[in-house]
């Protein structure tokens, strides 16, 4: 069925995602699945009701089975980011979450556009490529398509213009090794920091290392006054989602599982793709100064080494 969309994960992200994707144009049906049946069944009764106040997906949950001809499914299932913690520190618990949970997804829904929100998110697309057989462009990590909407919101800010005016990009990992493209930033059809100077809101070069830590520790600053950071990724997915059951063909800079990039084998790190129905385009490596470009091949470099690690752990496991 056109629209279905499943998520597994029924947790702060997952349900957050659920509601938002309830309210998603194009979302028709929308299951949720968790292995504690109760919560994931409350949490769909609960953005039901939400949904019931306007035109809104039909909102259930079920099991792995229930699945069956989805267009989407969002896997949010695994341990959350704790304050003090890198994503990568997630390695070792949420690379077998996520491995049992693409078995049980692909057995009923082999041909299904998957989604993933679960961190170290840059590893996962892999594992269902490499472990799981699932093309490329089918497994998609959400990776920096939130950290370019935090880009984007914090030079609105400085420059007093709509975010939808700042045309801009975060490459690489999602997370501390992740890359800002100031070069190839635009706004008005012109280089950001030439847009920005002529406006009177500069952007010199303190400014932009400031910025661009801001950008990299968001979740970080989050989760140490809340426990979690949801409602930003949730808000990432649902607009991912649309693209892909819409067929948009809109640009995003997400996660795709690549055999080799400015040298570096097998990794998966963010670049600009176009999302639609049957999932990521090819990557598109756009035009970058020296230092991003070595600063991507560095970030591409340390993907491909803890995709190893996840790859190996996954084996050792026995799945």
């Amino acid at each position: 069925m056109r629209g279905k969309v499943g998520i597994v994960g029924a947790g702060q992200v997952g349900a957050a995602c659920g509601f938002l994707l309830a309210q998603t144009p194009g979302v028709d049906e929308l299951v949720l699945v968790d292995q504690d049946a109760a919560r994931a069944a409350s949490e769909a009764a609960d953005i039901g009701h939400a949904a019931a106040f306007g035109p809104a997906a039909q909102v259930g949950a079920g099991d792995y089975a229930d699945l069956a001809g989805a267009q989407l499914v969002v896997i949010a299932a695994g341990a959350n980011l704790k304050p003090g913690q890198t994503r990568l520190d997630l390695l070792a618990v949420n690379v077998k979450v996520v491995g049992a949970v693409l078995e049980q997804v692909l057995r009923v829904a082999p041909d299904v556009v998957l989604l993933v929100a679960t961190n170290p998110v840059d590893v996962m697309p892999a594992l269902a490529v490499r472990r799981f057989g699932v093309p490329p462009g089918r497994a998609i990590g959400t990776g920096c398509a939130l950290d370019s909407a935090r880009f984007r919101d914090r030079l609105a800010r400085h420059l007093g213009v709509a975010a939808s005016s700042v045309h801009a990009y975060v490459l690489g990992e999602h997370g501390d090794s992740e890359v800002l493209h100031w070069s190839g930033a635009q706004a008005a059809g012109m280089p950001l920091i030439r847009f920005a100077e002529q406006i009177g809101r500069p952007l010199p070069a303190d400014l932009r290392a400031t910025m661009a830590n801001e950008v990299r520790s968001s979740a970080y600053r989050i989760k140490e006054g809340k426990g979690v950071s949801n409602y930003g990724i949730a808000g990432s997915v649902a607009r991912l989602a649309r693209s892909i059951v819409n067929d948009e063909q809109a640009v995003f800079s997400v996660s795709t599982f690549m055999e080799e990039l400015l040298g570096v084998t097998e990794t998966c790190v963010s670049l600009p793709h176009l999302l639609g129905a049957r999932g990521a385009s090819r990557p598109l490596l756009p035009e970058m100064d020296v230092a991003e470009t070595d600063a991507l091949r560095r970030s591409a470099a340390l993907l491909h080494d803890t995709i190893r690690m996840g790859l190996d752990q996954i084996a050792g496991d026995g799945r």
